[in-house]
């Protein structure tokens, strides 16, 4: 089982949204039953509550059913996930800096910026690959978040079918 976990800060964006989007598109690239995708937030902030309404809203634009994302509840990132999981996705770079300051060395280059997997941003250095917490705006900026991380979705769908053609998964 190739397991990816998607990382923003309280886990009721960017995060949700991310985790949503790469699992409905492995499940579409037959990769499904290999994979398993979930989520956290680098705090504890929002942890036990639902995502942020325009997330669902979000989603639900999008096709995702309302009885899959009702069972959604944040939750802040365990230093023992490191070990657990094959690739961990930051949405922006201070999650990134944050994964990275506590992960051990082994682990390291597990830790990307999701959108290291955006052709349109894969040149950027890491610090500008960040996507702007939509928390603080309104719907549109819920939508330009969605429209990065699904710019990035069929980069990781390349990747892990890769990682587990190579038989290392």
């Amino acid at each position: 089982m190739y397991r990816i976990i998607t990382v923003c800060t309280g886990n009721i964006c960017r995060s949700p949204m991310a985790q949503f989007s790469i699992e409905r598109a492995l499940a579409e690239a037959g990769l499904g039953s290999r994979t398993e995708v979930d989520s956290a937030g680098v705090t504890g902030w929002e942890a036990g509550r639902p995502m942020d309404p325009r997330t669902a809203a979000e989603l639900r634009q999008h096709g995702y059913r309302e009885s899959v994302l009702d069972g959604f509840r944040a939750r802040a990132f365990e230093a023992d996930w490191y070990g657990s999981r094959d690739l961990i996705l930051a949405l922006d770079h201070g999650h990134l800096s944050h994964l990275r300051a506590e992960a051990p060395a082994k682990d390291q280059d597990k830790i990307r910026m999701l959108r290291s997997f955006d052709p349109a941003a894969a040149d950027l250095p890491a610090s500008a690959q960040g996507i702007a917490d939509p928390w603080y705006g309104d719907m549109s900026d819920f939508d330009s978040s969605y429209a990065l991380i699904e710019a990035a979705v069929p980069g990781v769908v390349e990747y892990v079918r890769a990682a587990l053609a190579d038989g290392s998964r």
